[in-house]
């Protein structure tokens, strides 16, 4: 490693957290740029102190514990709040859409028809042609309501 002798132990740290900033934007996760904080602010101390190789690691080492489990604890406490929570949740995206039956719902099972596509669809027996409402999803299986059985949920008892 001659090619290494001319450079300050604290610009190879500097230059090693950059790297590792760079291939967190690279890389998905949320874990390398704890370590280039890490190795940013070991190569920080080492120029300040002009700290010894072992002393380096052991430094580095340890920053980058304290910074993975801080960073995990306010992830814990204040965790991020997704803009769009039902993103790769087709089915709960679907409660409350009116859909078509396609295949009869019989003994609780059947299929529906929402828009350009067909889903498996449970509930109570309903005929075909007959349109329901999605109440809920069980994964990809979408749990449906006759209309008219909601209507007379919600009309108003005869005085």
């Amino acid at each position: 490693m001659d090619f290494l002798e001319g450079i300050d132990a604290h610009w190879l740290w500097v230059t090693f957290g950059l790297v590792l900033a760079a291939l967190e934007m690279l890389v998905p996760g949320v874990f390398l740029i704890w370590f280039a904080v890490a190795a940013l602010i070991t190569g920080l101390l080492t120029g300040l102190f002009d700290l010894s190789v072992t002393m380096q690691v052991i430094d580095f080492a340890f920053l980058s514990l304290i910074a993975v489990f801080s960073a995990r604890r306010f992830f814990i406490e204040k965790p991020i709040e997704s803009a769009d929570p039902l993103m790769n949740q087709r089915g709960a995206r679907l409660v409350g859409v009116n859909a078509l039956v396609v295949q009869a719902i019989e003994h609780g099972s059947g299929r529906v028809h929402i828009g350009d596509s067909e889903w498996i669809a449970r509930g109570p027996d309903t005929d075909i042609g007959q349109r329901v409402r999605v109440v809920g999803s069980e994964g990809a299986i979408l749990l449906v309501e006759p209309i008219t059985l909601i209507a007379a949920d919600t009309a108003e008892p005869a005085a």
